[in-house]
């Protein structure tokens, strides 16, 4: 039997499982690590053979700090695994494989995925069973070269790593994990409605990686394209528009200033922070790597707004880049 979600048999430390090993779940893993945590990263291919031959290398985008961090690595989920939990912190579109493996291992208590959706997690729940799912989503990006992940934090007043309960309450092993990620000097907070959370961060999101694409894929081209940040905008308080016709909220509160303010001081706001390297590291680096997971949550979204029968030209003026730069070969 599964211990209950208000409740906590975790060990001390509790053994955490970092199931991906792309950029977030580098920062993540290295800095739990380095906070005494008990953490193991599942990782594949040459990404595992670089973590076993040079450890979670971390470069920091805004001081260049580097730091080494040694860390156990596996390539696959044993079905009789006891980890107490298990972060998930992979793209939308390779989620659905890693199912099977996360469902078998019914010795884990608690499995967090930190992905990205516009669809809901339904079908999560009904894998690894709605006792055992949470959700959360990361404030960080960046870019690997080779072995080195350079980072960057998101703005912790716009985005710190949030989490939340299904259900939205505060369990005992939400505050756990709050406690373990501020150990780690990980900025957190959390959202009692996570799917208008996802479903909020999609309708931000997605317009901002595809007018990367339009623009070519340059963030300072896009910079001084005013007309596709305009069109970006536009589609950000379309987007906003279809989460509230789904019965939802947009949240966090601080996505509505993007809608309150006047569209000239937005479109400039935009303009001004594509052309720095903070963008380029949290925006553009997961744009470039990552539009195959830019193209699904883009369709998701288009069947959610046709499904709650809101029109978004402006949306489907920029899925169309985001097709044509997904195609890419």
């Amino acid at each position: 039997m599964q211990t209950p979600p208000n409740s906590l048999n975790w060990s001390t430390p509790p053994r955490v499982l970092v199931y991906g090993a792309g950029v977030v779940g580098t920062l993540f893993a290295s800095r739990l690590k380095r906070a005494g945590q008990d953490v193991t990263v599942l990782a594949r291919g040459r990404r595992l053979t670089d973590i076993r031959e040079h450890g979670l290398v971390l470069e920091n985008q805004s001081t260049d700090e580097r730091t080494v961090t040694l860390v156990t690595a596996i390539d696959h989920l044993a079905p009789d695994s006891t980890y107490d939990l298990i972060f998930v912190v992979m793209r939308k579109n390779q989620v659905d494989a890693v199912l099977p493996a996360l469902a078998a291992a019914r010795k884990v208590s608690t499995i967090c995925f930190m992905v990205n959706t516009a669809s809901g997690y339904t079908m999560w729940s009904e894998a690894v069973g709605r006792e055992r799912l949470l959700l959360g989503f990361p404030g960080a990006g960046g870019v690997r070269e080779g072995p080195v992940v350079r980072y960057a934090f998101a703005p912790t007043w716009m985005q710190p790593t949030t989490f939340g309960e299904p259900a939205g309450q505060v369990t005992a092993r939400l505050k756990a994990v709050l406690r373990m990620f501020r150990s780690a000097d990980l900025p957190v907070t959390t959202c009692s409605d996570m799917r208008a959370w996802l479903t909020s961060h999609v309708a931000l999101v997605s317009p901002l990686a595809n007018g990367i694409y339009l623009a070519g894929g340059g963030n300072c081209r896009l910079a001084k394209q005013v007309d596709t940040v305009r069109l970006m905008v536009d589609a950000i308080r379309e987007g906003f528009a279809v989460v509230r016709a789904a019965g939802l909220n947009v949240v966090p509160f601080q996505l509505r200033l993007v809608e309150r303010t006047p569209e000239a001081l937005v479109v400039s706001a935009l303009r001004a922070w594509a052309g720095t390297g903070h963008f380029e590291t949290v925006a553009k680096a997961h744009a470039i790597a990552a539009a195959d997971e830019m193209r699904v949550l883009a369709h998701e979204f288009a069947l959610l707004a046709r499904t709650v029968g809101v029109r978004t030209p402006a949306i489907d003026r920029l899925r169309e880049a985001c097709d044509i730069f997904a195609r890419r070969p």
